[in-house]
């Protein structure tokens, strides 16, 4: 565990905002799935071996890859949040992207929040020529009140 950790759990948030993706099932559902998958193509594809047709056995084995590495790249990326912590002294923007954790800190008394001209521009939070696009996963609709409820959980801070 590192220091930041420590220090994070000892310092109360003032506000912990938690933004993730919408999985539809679980990695183990996941799982099951692709083996139904697998498993339902192969015994086709054998079956048709079996008839005569032979050149359908490589092409199922390409659909499986193919199948397969759609899925390897949707996995990496179920887990994504962003997670926004104030703290009476700080602001924390903690985004999970793949397999990278990336971490920002900034002064609540000197960011700004700017929203987007459209609801499908994304919210910035802009600090000493820093700028981090937060609010990714959440539904466009949301985003102009959630850009709102940061900016007077600031204004309150400082």
């Amino acid at each position: 565990m590192g220091a930041t950790t420590l220090l994070t759990d000892a310092e109360p948030a003032l506000r912990d905002w938690l933004m993730k993706r919408n999985c539809a099932v679980s990695p183990r559902q996941f799982v099951w799935f692709f083996a139904s998958l697998a498993l339902f193509s192969v015994a086709i594809a054998l079956l048709l071996v079996l008839r005569g047709a032979w050149p359908v056995l490589p092409f199922t084995g390409i659909e499986l890859l193919a199948v397969g590495a759609a899925f390897v790249v949707y996995a990496r990326h179920a887990v994504d949040y962003e997670r926004i912590r104030l703290y009476p002294n700080r602001l924390v923007i903690e985004q999970m992207s793949g397999q990278r954790l990336t971490q920002y800190e900034f002064n609540p008394r000197w960011v700004r929040v700017e929203r987007g001209v459209s609801p499908r521009d994304p919210i910035r939070v802009v600090s000493r020529g820093q700028s981090v696009v937060v609010g990714v996963h959440l539904a466009q609709y949301r985003r102009a009140s959630f850009a709102s409820e940061l900016r007077a959980a600031l204004t309150r801070c400082g």
